[in-house]
């Protein structure tokens, strides 16, 4: 079986998702890049279930290599993903918060310094309906510059990383975030650090992991 590690450790995170309560039902996706090949969860799967043979091998330009089951609708996005960064894993989530935040916000402001761990300030991309050339197109926007994390207008959140462990934790430390916002507009306007106070931060050393050098 192809990628057959990649594709034990799909399910894997996918069972860490459900459990979290990052993911419900088929929602959400996961994927993993491993040279020119990608494994990723099958479309209206619940993450929670899967066995590796359920999730399919595809090629860069989203050709089917082996698996019985179609690819994830949210395929495009992984692809135009791994086009356009290092990322060697991406997971997408419809987290509570991260969904409430990517509904009224254009991006969730830095009200922690860890902010800095997703790449700085967490944008969110124009909504455009899922699984469209559109919506990979604005998440690709939205994650330029060396973002490891963007909402999805009306949608939800995606993080990448250096594997599926990093990814996995980059989507909990996105809900986090929006959790902690969320919460604190109920008592009050949070206070958000400046620019100055997140500079101030990375001085001292704080910063996101870096993607190895291919």
């Amino acid at each position: 079986m192809l990628l057959n590690d990649e594709r034990h450790e799909l399910c894997a995170i996918g069972r860490r998702l459900a459990d979290t309560g990052l993911v419900t039902g088929a929602s959400g996706n996961i994927s993993v890049r491993s040279g020119d090949l990608v494994a990723v969860t099958p479309s209206g799967m619940a993450l929670g279930r899967m066995e590796p043979a359920d999730c399919p091998v595809v090629t860069l330009s989203a050709q089917l290599v082996e698996g019985e089951k179609a690819p994830s609708s949210e395929t495009p996005m992984h692809l135009a993903l791994y086009a356009e960064t290092p990322a060697a894993a991406i997971v997408h989530t419809h987290s509570t918060y991260g969904v409430v935040v990517a509904t009224t916000m254009s991006e969730l402001p830095p009200i922690h310094y860890n902010t800095l761990l997703l790449g700085g300030v967490v944008k969110v991309a124009e909504y455009a309906t899922y699984g469209t050339p559109e919506l990979a197109e604005n998440v690709r926007t939205a994650m330029a510059g060396g973002k490891r994390a963007a909402l999805m207008a009306n949608h939800g959140g995606v993080t990448i990383g250096r594997d599926l462990d990093e990814a996995f934790e980059n989507a909990r430390l996105l809900e986090w975030l929006c959790g902690v916002y969320v919460r604190a507009k109920t008592i009050g306007e949070p206070r958000i650090l400046t620019g100055g106070e997140l500079a101030d931060v990375v001085e001292r050393g704080l910063a996101p992991p870096e993607f190895p050098r291919v």
